[in-house]
C-alpha cells in the first residue's frame, strides 16, 4: 500500500506517451535532488539492452553529486519493445495470447517488489531525501502482465510527476495523461514539459491547469544528438548544467514536490485532532473516544484495505500502514476499494447524464438495472416493478409502505381510518431494517430506537445456526417449547444440513416451530392485535448481532403466514404481504444471489443496497410483486405511491449497479469461487459455502473463549463467552483490539499489497466479533487474516 516517509519524499514519474522525454527530466530532477542529499532512482521495467538502459542515463549524468545518487532497476528484458511482449518473448512464449506465463511477474510481485525496494532505500539515510520511480512509455502502456500500468501501479499511491507532451498532439495526450490518473485516485503533484517554440503546448497547458491547482513547469529541450560520442556526452552534459540554474524551472518543481510532500505530512498530522472537532461519527460514543490516536485518519484505500495514518518513531518508517476492511466498510465492497470498472462506470454516467429526475422519465442506465433486477436478477420469477431509493433504510420505509397499503386496500371497509395507523408488522426479535422513523417502527424497543419510536407488532424469538465445537447446532429458544426433539435433528456434521430445507420441512422440529407460529398468530388475533406484514431479514440478522437464524424456522413461519387467510391463488400475495430485507444478505455476501434459493420461497416485496453499486455509491431498490403493484392503481393519484427522493434513480449509481453485475457474473463462475465452494462441498447439491476455511472455522469452534461461531459465504462471526453478552457488552472490542495493529516488520513479505505488515479494522456487536471480506478477496489474504485472527483468540495474548 501506500508508503510515506518523513526523510523520504517518493514521486513516480508518468509519461502522457512514450518518447516524451520522461528520462531526460528525471534525470534533471535527479541530478537537482542530488545536490541537496541522497537521491533515488527506480526504474521497475526496462526493455532493450543494458547498455542503454535508463539507469545508465541517469548514473552518467549524474553531475557533480555522483556519490549521492542510486540507480537500480528490478526486471529488465533485452528486446526493445512493449514490457509485456518483452516478457513473452523472453519466456519463450512468442506465440501466446496467455500473458500468465509463469515466468512472467505477477502485477503483486512487482508491486511488492518496489515497495521493498523503496523501505530498502529509506532506511538507508536518516536525513532529508528524494526518489524517483519512473515507469514507461504512457500511463496506460501495459505492464509485464499485460495490465495497464496506472491499475498495476495504484496499489502504491505514490504522488505523481506527469511528463506532458510537446509535439503535435501533445495538448490532448497530456490531459488525457492527466484526467486517466485522476480516475484512479492518484495525486498529481506536478506536469513538466518542454517547452517547443513551435508547437507552444506548454502556454496552453500551463493555462488550463492552472484553473485545475497543478503546478506545471517547463524546460527547453535537449540539443540533438552529436554523431560523435564525446561530443554528444558533453553536450548533454552543458544542458543538464543549464536546466539546474538556481532560478530555473527543475529546481522550482524540486521545490514545489518538497512543499507538497511537507504538506501532505503536516494534513495528514492534523486530521485527528479537526475530526474530533468537528465530526459526529455515527453508532460512536463520543465519550470513549477523545484522544487523537482514537481516530482512524485514511489516507487512501485500494482492494481491500485501508492506507492509514500511523506514525512511528523513526523517520525511516512509513507514516502509512495498511489495513484490513475487516468489515467490507460496513458490508458495503464487493470488489475492494476502488475498483476502476466500477470508477470509470460513474464517470461514464456522470458524463452523460450528470443527475436528472425520474418521475415520468426513463434512461438507460435506470432500465437496463431495473430490468436486470425483475427479469434475471433477485426478483426473478416473482417481481414486476423495481423502486429505486436512496439507501437500506428508506427503501425499507417504501417496502413497509406498500405491504400496509395493499393489506388496508384488500381488508377495505373491514378497516377504519384508526385501525389502518394502528396496523403492525410481525417480525423477528433483535431484527434491524433501517434508522429512519418507519424502519425503526418495524423494530421492538432496543438500543437502535429513539424518543419518537413507536414499536408497531410483535417479534418472536428465533432458533438459531451456529458451530459449536466442530457440530453445527440448531439453538431453540425457551419461548419454543421444544418438547422431545431428536438429536439428529438439532445437530450435525456438516453446514449444508442446516441449510437443507426441503429435507427438512417434514421434521418434528419442523412440526415444532409450525405450532408455536400459529399458537402465536392465534393468541395476538385473540388480543386484538392487528398485523399487516411479515418483515424478515432471510437467514442473517446483521445489526442485532449477526444472528444465523434457522432457515426452516423462517421457512415455516412464510408458510403459516400465507395460509392464514386459506387463499391458495398463488398469483397474489395471501395472508400478509411478506418483506425481505436482503440489504445485508443479498447479491452473493452471503454466497447467493438470493436467500429465495435456500428458503424456497419468494417474497412479495424485497429490498437490495450495499453490493447492489458494488460499495461505491448509495443506492437502493424496492422490488414488488404484481399484485402489491396494482393495489396502487386507481384513477385517483392520491392512490399512488406518493413516495420518493431527490436523487431517485441518479444516473451515477444505476450506471455503476449495471457494472457491478457485469463483475458479479464473471466472479460467479471463477477460480476463486469454484475452489471455496469446494472446500465445504459436502457431495450434495445444496449451494451454502463459505469463503472462510472449514478447518479454521472449526478449530475456532473449539478455543475456550469461543460461544460459537458461524459463516457464509464472506461472513464470519465469532460469538465470545461472556456473562454480560449483547450490544452494550465490550468483550469483543477489547479481545480483538491487539488485531487493529501492524506487526513487527518481520524479513517476510505480508499479503497486503507492497508486504508491508498490516493490522486488521474490524467492528463487533457487543460479544460478537464479526469479520467480512470482499467477493474476490484473495486466498492468501484470507489465510493471512484467518492467522491473525486464530493467535488474537490464544489464551496467552
Amino acid at each position: 500500500m501506500s508508503l510515506l516517509f518523513k526523510n523520504l519524499r517518493v514521486h513516480q514519474v508518468f509519461g502522457a506517451n512514450t518518447d516524451v522525454g520522461k528520462t531526460i527530466l528525471t534525470s534533471a530532477l535527479v541530478r537537482a535532488s542530488a545536490g541537496l542529499g541522497d537521491a533515488f532512482y527506480l526504474k521497475p521495467v526496462s526493455t532493450g539492452p543494458p547498455e542503454s538502459a535508463d539507469t545508465e542515463h541517469i548514473q552518467r549524468y549524474a553531475g557533480q553529486h555522483k556519490e549521492r545518487v542510486h540507480t537500480d532497476c528490478l526486471y529488465q528484458y533485452q528486446e526493445p519493445v512493449s514490457p509485456h511482449l518483452a516478457a513473452r518473448l523472453a519466456a519463450g512464449d512468442d506465440e501466446s495470447l496467455v500473458l500468465k506465463h509463469p515466468c512472467i511477474p505477477t502485477d503483486a510481485t512487482i508491486v511488492n517488489s518496489i515497495a521493498h525496494h523503496i523501505r530498502k532505500c529509506s532506511a538507508m539515510v536518516p536525513g532529508a531525501s528524494h526518489m524517483y520511480v519512473e515507469t514507461a512509455g504512457g500511463v496506460h502502456s501495459p505492464t509485464l502482465s499485460g495490465t495497464t500500468q496506472l491499475d498495476c501501479y495504484r496499489p502504491l499511491f505514490l504522488p505523481t510527476v506527469l511528463v506532458g507532451d510537446s509535439k503535435l498532439g501533445g495538448i490532448s495526450s497530456t490531459i488525457s495523461a492527466y484526467e486517466s490518473l485522476l480516475l484512479r485516485g492518484y495525486i498529481v503533484d506536478a506536469i513538466l514539459l518542454f517547452r517547443d517554440e513551435y508547437y507552444r503546448n506548454w502556454e496552453y497547458l500551463r493555462s488550463y491547469f492552472a484553473d485545475r491547482g497543478v503546478h506545471v513547469s517547463t524546460v527547453a529541450a535537449p540539443p540533438a544528438i552529436l554523431p560523435d560520442p564525446q561530443e554528444n556526452q558533453a553536450s548533454t552534459e552543458d544542458y543538464y548544467d543549464s536546466l539546474l540554474q538556481s532560478s530555473g524551472d527543475i529546481m522550482e518543481t524540486v521545490n514545489h514536490l518538497d512543499a507538497r510532500h511537507t504538506s501532505r505530512l503536516s494534513e495528514l498530522e492534523s486530521m485527528p485532532r479537526r475530526s474530533l472537532d468537528t465530526f459526529w461519527w455515527p453508532f460512536v460514543q463520543h465519550a470513549h473516544f477523545r484522544k487523537e490516536s482514537d481516530v482512524n485518519v485514511i489516507d487512501s484505500a485500494h482492494s481491500d484495505f485501508f492506507t492509514v495514518y500511523r506514525p512511528l518513531d523513526t523517520p525511516q518508517s512509513s507514516v502509512l500502514q495498511p489495513q484490513f476492511d475487516g468489515s467490507a466498510s460496513w458490508w458495503t465492497q464487493a470488489f475492494g476499494h476502488a475498483h476502476p470498472s466500477l470508477t470509470l462506470a460513474a464517470a461514464r454516467a456522470s458524463g452523460r447524464y450528470g443527475h436528472v429526475m425520474f418521475p415520468r422519465a426513463s434512461h438507460l442506465p435506470a432500465l437496463q438495472l431495473a430490468e436486470r433486477l425483475v427479469k434475471d436478477g433477485p426478483g426473478k420469477g416473482w417481481a414486476s416493478r423495481a423502486f429505486f431509493s436512496d439507501d437500506g433504510s428508506t427503501a425499507m420505509e417504501v417496502a413497509l409502505k406498500m405491504a400496509l397499503r395493499a393489506y388496508s386496500t384488500r381488508q377495505g371497509d373491514n378497516l377504519d381510518s384508526t385501525e389502518k395507523k394502528n396496523l403492525g408488522i410481525l417480525g423477528l426479535k433483535g431484527s434491524y431494517h433501517g434508522d429512519t422513523i418507519g424502519a425503526m417502527n418495524a423494530c421492538e424497543e432496543g438500543v437502535y430506537t429513539c424518543e419518537w419510536h413507536h414499536a408497531k407488532g410483535y417479534w418472536l424469538d428465533s432458533p438459531t445456526v451456529g458451530i459449536k465445537q466442530g457440530k453445527v447446532v440448531i439453538t431453540v429458544p425457551s419461548s419454543i417449547q421444544s418438547g422431545d426433539i431428536p438429536r439428529d435433528q438439532l445437530e450435525g456434521e456438516v453446514l449444508a444440513w442446516a441449510y437443507d430445507v426441503p429435507a427438512r420441512l417434514n421434521t418434528r422440529l419442523a412440526m415444532v416451530y409450525r405450532s408455536h407460529i400459529e399458537n402465536t398468530l392465534e393468541m395476538l388475533r385473540s388480543k386484538g392485535t392487528s398485523l399487516s406484514a411479515l418483515v424478515l431479514e432471510p437467514l442473517i440478522l446483521g445489526a442485532g448481532g449477526m444472528m444465523f437464524i434457522d432457515p426452516l424456522f423462517q421457512r415455516v413461519l412464510v408458510d403459516v403466514v400465507r395460509e392464514m387467510d386459506g387463499t391458495t391463488d398463488r398469483s397474489s400475495w395471501s395472508g400478509m404481504p411478506v418483506i425481505f430485507d436482503e440489504v445485508f444478505v443479498g447479491l452473493y455476501r452471503i454466497g447467493m444471489e438470493s436467500t429465495t434459493s435456500i428458503l424456497g420461497v419468494t417474497p412479495d416485496i424485497s429490498v437490495n443496497a450495499k453490493i447492489l453499486t458494488g460499495g461505491l455509491v448509495p443506492l437502493a431498490v424496492t422490488l414488488a410483486s404484481n399484485s402489491i403493484y396494482e393495489a396502487f392503481l386507481s384513477e385517483t393519484k392520491a392512490d399512488a405511491l406518493l413516495h420518493g427522493h431527490s436523487y431517485t434513480a441518479h444516473a451515477v449509481g444505476c450506471e455503476v449497479a449495471n457494472e457491478t453485475f457485469k463483475l458479479l457474473d464473471g466472479l460467479s463462475s471463477s477460480e476463486l469461487w469454484a475452489a471455496a465452494k469446494t472446500q465445504w462441498s459436502d457431495g450434495s447439491s445444496n449451494s451454502v459455502w463459505s469463503f472462510w476455511d472449514p478447518r479454521f472455522v472449526d478449530v475456532l469452534s473449539h478455543l475456550p473463549t469461543v460461544e460459537e461461531v458461524m459463516t457464509l459465504g464472506t461472513v464470519l462471526a465469532i460469538k465470545l463467552k461472556d456473562d454480560n453478552a449483547g450490544y452494550v457488552s465490550q468483550s469483543a472490542e477489547v479481545v480483538f483490539q491487539p488485531i487493529e495493529l501492524a506487526d513487527v516488520e518481520g524479513p517476510e513479505l505480508s499479503a497486503a499489497p507492497g508486504g508491508q505488515s498490516f493490522g486488521v479494522h474490524f467492528r463487533t456487536l457487543g460479544n460478537v466479533a464479526y469479520f467480512i471480506t470482499s467477493l474476490n478477496t484473495s486466498a492468501t489474504v484470507l489465510r493471512s487474516l484467518e492467522d491473525k485472527i486464530w493467535l488474537t483468540l490464544q489464551p496467552s495474548r
